[in-house]
């Protein structure tokens, strides 16, 4: 039996190891990096400047934005695409933003109604006689 020859890695690998996954490069974690960061700045500076005049407009706004960081992350740093694992990553991928969508709508929905129904308009006249 002849032992396998072990080859360093050499320039041209491009991140990827001898099974064929995807390891990513340090122009490709930089990509996502800077993606991430935009994609945070924009839903940020939308919402401290007051949003926009629909209130539901802002909302989809920003949840857009998160569901698109959600794929930039997976696709820049967890290096999830159609090409490797036999499809199962695909797999993986779809699963995820389906877990996704139903965790953001989710939370949209319970805080929704919370503001709606825990936040009543108080009456304060009501409230006189309880201090003294």
């Amino acid at each position: 039996m002849s032992k396998p020859s072990i080859q360093p890695h050499g320039h041209n690998d491009h991140g990827h190891d001898s099974t064929g996954h995807d390891h990513g490069s340090y122009r490709s974690y930089l990509t996502g990096f800077v993606l991430a960061a935009i994609l945070t700045i924009i839903p940020f500076a939308i919402v401290m400047s007051g949003g926009f005049e629909s209130r539901v407009l802002t909302a989809v706004t920003v949840i857009a934005f998160a569901v698109v960081q959600v794929l930039v992350h997976m696709v820049y740093f967890l290096h999830m695409n159609t090409r490797s694992d036999e499809g199962w990553t695909m797999l993986s991928m779809i699963f995820t933003v389906i877990v996704v969508v139903i965790m953001i709508a989710g939370s949209v929905w319970v805080m929704y109604n919370l503001n709606n129904n825990m936040m009543p308009s108080m009456d304060h006249e009501s409230f006189q006689g309880f201090g003294s």
